[in-house]
């Protein structure tokens, strides 16, 4: 496996790219990313909060001077722990697909702060939400930032003589979901389009098109990988990656076709082959997204409590001492 160490902090690809990595890679705790040439700069996704976001920019800034001022930003997605920092580059160009851009712009980052403080009065959704979340990050002081130029399938910008290639292979962890690609440095940042060695989480759907997706990013030529999630990796990890999401879909499948519900399915599939992945208790989740695509209608109760229910699977697993590499 080619997995480098997975190390807080900033890591250097070479070529004028680096990773910013934050372990362990479970709920909130996302990679970013930094391409430099000629002395402009792109910054792939923030992170989840303000300070830390200011953090890693001052980390940049050490190593690479021509990151005192990012021309522009990519949000790869609309998901919190990758643009809650945007407004620390609100000077720059801030580029995403159409439909990220629409999903940040209608985000209350309100929301998160009244979640960390009242989650005793959001019963077992709420207990998930600050146990995962809210008792590790500082959600104060945020400003919606959303990007200021979209496009819908591809988009290629540069960065001084460097070529970077955005393709939109979403809808699938959410509504829309860009990798980041520099052809010439045989680098590409995923998003969360791969989570290497964590349960993924199907916000929107549908599985195939992810599936799709990991096509379509082994078909590139590139040595490094660098997830939304986990160490910096090869094309191993989107293999393995793929093999996950056909493995749920089938078992999914199985349990839909034999009238089990969808959280009793999520505790029944085995994740033997997918031992030592973090956040395992995302497996309810996504079994829910896979039997919405098989036709299943659910009451809006149901969505709501899908962190309820993640939390239930986690003390279920305690409980019976099988949730190990299943923390948050």
């Amino acid at each position: 496996m080619a997995n480098r160490p997975f190390t807080h902090g900033l890591h250097d690809l070479g070529k004028g790219g680096w990773a910013y990595l934050q372990p362990d890679g479970t709920w909130g705790w996302s990679n970013a990313g930094l391409i430099e040439s000629r002395g402009e700069t792109l910054l792939v996704d923030t992170l989840m909060g303000v300070k830390i976001t200011a953090d890693m920019l001052e980390d940049m800034r050490k190593s690479v001077p021509a990151s005192e001022r990012i021309q522009r930003l990519v949000n790869t997605h609309s998901n919190p722990d990758h643009v809650l920092g945007n407004q620390l580059v609100a000077d720059a160009e801030i580029i995403s697909a159409k439909a990220t851009a629409e999903a940040i712009a209608a985000m209350n980052p309100q929301n998160f702060v009244n979640m960390t403080n009242n989650w005793r009065a959001m019963g077992e959704g709420g207990e998930f939400m600050f146990e995962t979340m809210g008792r590790k990050f500082d959600f104060t002081g945020v400003t919606v930032t959303p990007p200021t130029r979209t496009f819908v399938g591809e988009m290629d910008v540069r960065v001084g003589d460097k070529l970077v290639h955005l393709v939109d292979l979403g809808p699938a962890h959410t509504e829309a979901d860009t990798i980041v690609y520099v052809p010439e440095d045989r680098v590409v940042f995923t998003g969360d389009l791969l989570f290497n060695e964590g349960h993924p989480i199907v916000w929107a759907g549908p599985v195939q098109n992810w599936i799709d997706a990991c096509d379509y990013m082994l078909g590139l030529d590139v040595e490094t990988v660098v997830p939304g999630h986990g160490p910096i990796t090869d094309k191993s990890a989107v293999r393995n990656f793929r093999a996950y999401l056909e493995y749920i879909r089938k078992e999914a499948r199985a349990r839909y076709d034999a009238g089990m519900g969808w959280e009793e399915a999520g505790q029944d599939i085995a994740l033997d082959a997918f031992k030592g992945w973090t956040d395992e208790e995302r497996i309810v989740a996504n079994v829910f997204a896979l039997y919405r695509e098989f036709g299943a209608s659910f009451p809006p109760e149901a969505g709501r409590d899908l962190f309820g229910a993640m939390g239930r699977y986690r003390k279920h697993k305690h409980a019976h001492g099988e949730a190990g590499h299943a923390h948050g």
